[in-house]
């Protein structure tokens, strides 16, 4: 197992196969483990996880930041300057997505493309709290979660998906924010996927990502019809082939 330092705790990651760099980003109450099932698509990357601190087999943290998706972000830095990569390609779902964009604002001199799957976008939906809420609730109460949340993310699961609440509850009271800057400004080109219907996101999201991609320099987006949460695995084959066209367009 490969790790590298970060504020003096050890962060996991993993280097699979050989190519451009493809960097995998998850989101929150996951790990690098999600990705697993989707890899063989990508057989033509050197593919790049990452468990963040406090998931997967990274190290544990005594609270989650309140920014946490903008410290990902710096960690998501850190792990490129540790294997002195360049010209990444980011691909971050869910919670993820704020992450990939955040990392190609802190250093787009590492970053050549960013792929946002299945988010919110420029600001959380109305009613996104209750949606926490309701999760929240389900957590304990739902077999099958239950049992994603232990494979992910380990036997402390259950502590894990509590400070990652916190975490979320005082991100929407201090109305911080989601980006470290204006979109406007985003050097590197930005393809956002996500499904036709994701009970996890904004019903309108086709006009969201719509507005994100006339706002950013380069900007696109594809709305995929198979229902679920995220995107990448649900429509996983139609995923894949999108996220390869758009690399070979910008690279």
């Amino acid at each position: 197992m490969s790790f590298f330092s970060y504020k003096g705790k050890n962060v996991f990651y993993e280097t699979i196969g050989e190519g451009k760099p493809l960097v995998f980003l998850h989101g929150n109450t996951s790990s690098s483990k999600l990705f697993m099932p989707i890899l063989p698509l990508y057989n033509d990357f050197q593919v790049i996880l990452i468990d963040f601190l406090g998931y997967g087999q990274s190290d544990r943290l005594d609270k989650f930041p309140t920014e946490l998706w903008k410290d990902e972000a710096r960690q998501t830095v850190a792990l490129l300057e540790h294997l002195n990569i360049r010209e990444a390609n980011l691909v971050g779902t869910s919670g993820g997505a704020w992450v990939a964009i955040n990392a190609a604002f802190l250093r787009p001199d590492l970053i050549a493309t960013v792929t946002a799957d299945s988010f919110d976008g420029r600001t959380f939906h109305e009613g996104f709290d209750e949606t926490l809420l309701a999760k929240s609730c389900s957590n304990q109460t739902d077999f099958e979660t239950s049992q994603y949340y232990h494979w992910c993310i380990g036997d402390d699961w259950e502590e894990v998906v509590e400070q990652d609440t916190d975490s979320m509850w005082r991100l929407i009271i201090s109305r911080r924010e989601l980006f470290f800057d204006s979109l406007q400004i985003l050097q590197a080109p930005l393809l956002l996927t996500a499904t036709k219907k994701d009970e996890t996101i904004r019903p309108n999201i086709e006009r969201e990502y719509r507005a994100i991609a006339g706002e950013v320099v380069n900007g696109q987006f594809k709305i995929f019809d198979n229902p679920g949460h995220p995107a990448i695995g649900t429509s996983a084959e139609e995923v894949a082939e999108t996220i390869n066209q758009f690399i070979t367009e910008f690279n």
